[in-house]
């Protein structure tokens, strides 16, 4: 029986958890939440931060000392560095800790690719505002500021004008443990998540998927689709960059994770990090498109034994889609089983609950939930993951500061539009409604009566929402969830306050805006 200790016991790590189980090894688990959802998978569970590399390091020995240890392993955390220190200290199964930093250092590993001429972004790191004149003497926008030890996307921001850059530096410091930042070119085309496990220096790929950014100048994955559908050639030559760049970094033993940009110039690496990918694609997505489990392969190298997985893969596709809200509180949450029950559904994760405060997303841990969705055909993997997400409806309370702060925002602002309206006449009859127009929800709570919403002359149209619905199943919603009242615009042309009122809150807010509109001045069903 092989001893393996775990850092993390979240949702992410959960693959690994039960791969190991089913292995029939014995299973020690570290996670700083005490209340963390895989702490009973584990055989013995302790409470540690796992920022302590000293505290880790010192329960390994213990574990060592009482009944011998095998490996240390993580998935889907920052702490790849904190692996190595502890396989470095008890001379287990790894990556040195110089090569682990150079994963997580985003400066270190700028180095590295520079000097190996692995393509990269030109970069400059930060850690004051006062230097700010050298990032515009040296590198033009738009540019990217990135803390320089963090995931997620936490505080990556792009940056298209000077006005703009010093507040981008000042949050991307404080999400940096080391209160560093990085600036980096922006680098403009697809954006590709590869996986790779390591055995005596030869890289296998373990999924490579296309991953599907919005809402700039955040970079916030709405999902991803595995296998990618990129042709052979460009496949082929992402995946070389992304092998140059293992090289360069060092990591000769375990896994690897990278995100690449296709430009039109060739692939350029965005980051590698000495672990399998988190974001549901080393734990789901790839096993559920491939039939092969990464993490078994993962956790094997970790111990000393060889990869030993499958060389052929099925060829299914799989795709994972998110939903997210605007700010607010749940009131409720609605559509969760119909979703879950989705042909072709196999998952449903959801991190919120009734009472539960949400935001917009700034970054890839702020989403409410996630769909996966497995097929044979790629259209309709990714319909069934899409139509799932767009199943769940999150109704929020009706007088939360947030929500009315964050529907009375210009609606061009981040994160945009609400709806993206494809037709002309759609457009110029919204331009003219709003106008100069102000929302103020001041009066709504007296007005306690039927509303006549004058709608848009020619409602087919091809846009989507934040979550993929048309204009269409968007009007059947609010037709099903408040008694608004929509109708042609009158004969006389005159616009009521009501119907500014409500398409300003349909575009800044979207259906949620609507639900909680309709909340408020009493037209929720």
């Amino acid at each position: 029986m092989k001893t393996v200790f775990i850092l993390g016991a979240g949702v992410m790590q959960l693959p690994a958890l039960n791969t190991a189980k089913e292995k029939g090894w014995y299973l020690c688990c570290a996670d700083g939440n005490g209340s963390a959802i895989g702490r009973d998978l584990a055989d013995e569970f302790f409470v540690i931060d796992l920022k302590d590399r000293v505290g880790i390091a010192r329960q390994a020995e213990s574990i060592r000392e009482d009944r011998g240890l095998d490996g240390i392993f993580t998935a889907g955390t920052d702490f790849s560095a904190t692996v190595a220190w502890v396989a470095g200290k008890l001379n287990l199964p790894g990556i040195s800790f110089q090569t682990a930093m150079n994963c997580t250092d985003k400066v270190r590993m700028r180095v590295a690719f520079l000097r190996d001429h692995v393509p990269s972004p030109g970069f400059l790191e930060i850690s004051d505002v006062d230097s700010l004149s050298s990032i515009l003497e040296q590198l033009d926008f738009p540019l990217v500021v990135k803390p320089v030890d963090s995931m997620g996307a936490r505080g990556v921001c792009r940056v298209d004008a000077e006005l703009d850059l010093k507040d981008a530096v000042v949050s991307a410091i404080s999400y940096s443990r080391t209160d560093r930042a990085i600036v980096e070119e922006f680098i403009e085309g697809a954006e590709f998540s590869l996986d790779a496990l390591i055995e005596e220096g030869k890289i296998r790929i373990t999924g490579f998927a296309d991953r599907h950014i919005f809402f700039p100048p955040r970079f916030i994955e709405m999902g991803h689709t595995i296998p990618t559908s990129l042709k052979e050639e460009e496949r082929q030559s992402v995946i070389e960059v992304f092998k140059q760049g293992i090289r360069s970094l060092g990591i000769t033993h375990g896994a690897a994770k990278g995100d690449i940009k296709l430009s039109d110039k060739g692939p350029v690496v965005g980051e590698i990090a000495a672990r399998l990918s988190g974001g549901y694609m080393s734990g789901w997505t790839y096993p559920y498109s491939s039939g092969i489990s990464s993490t078994a392969g993962g956790l094997n190298l970790s111990v000393g034994l060889p990869m030993d997985i499958p060389e052929n893969e099925e060829d299914l596709t799989c795709a994972e889609r998110a939903f997210i809200s605007i700010p607010g509180k749940v009131r409720t949450i609605s559509g969760l089983e119909s979703a879950h029950e989705k042909k072709y559904v196999r998952d449903l994760f959801i991190r919120i609950h009734e009472g539960s405060e949400v935001i917009f997303p700034l970054n890839n841990v702020e989403k409410c939930g996630n769909i996966i969705a497995v097929h044979k055909d790629r259209h309709t993997a990714v319909d069934s993951a899409e139509k799932g997400a767009a199943e769940v409806l999150i109704f929020l309370e009706a007088d939360h500061s947030g929500t009315q702060e964050f529907l009375c925002r210009d609606y061009n602002s981040f994160p945009g539009k609400a709806f993206s309206f494809q037709s002309d006449i759609n457009i110029i009859w919204l331009d003219g409604l709003l106008a100069d127009f102000t929302p103020d929800y001041s009066y709504v709570k007296e007005k306690n009566s039927d509303w006549n919403i004058d709608y848009i002359p020619d409602v087919k149209d091809v846009g989507k929402d934040w979550q993929g619905r048309s204009l269409d199943t968007l009007f059947l919603l609010i037709q099903k969830h408040t008694d608004f009242s929509l109708k042609e615009q009158g004969n006389n042309g005159l616009i009521q306050s009501e119907t500014a009122l409500f398409w300003y809150t349909f575009l800044t807010g979207g259906l949620q805006g609507i639900l909680w509109l309709a909340d408020k001045s009493g037209n929720s069903c």
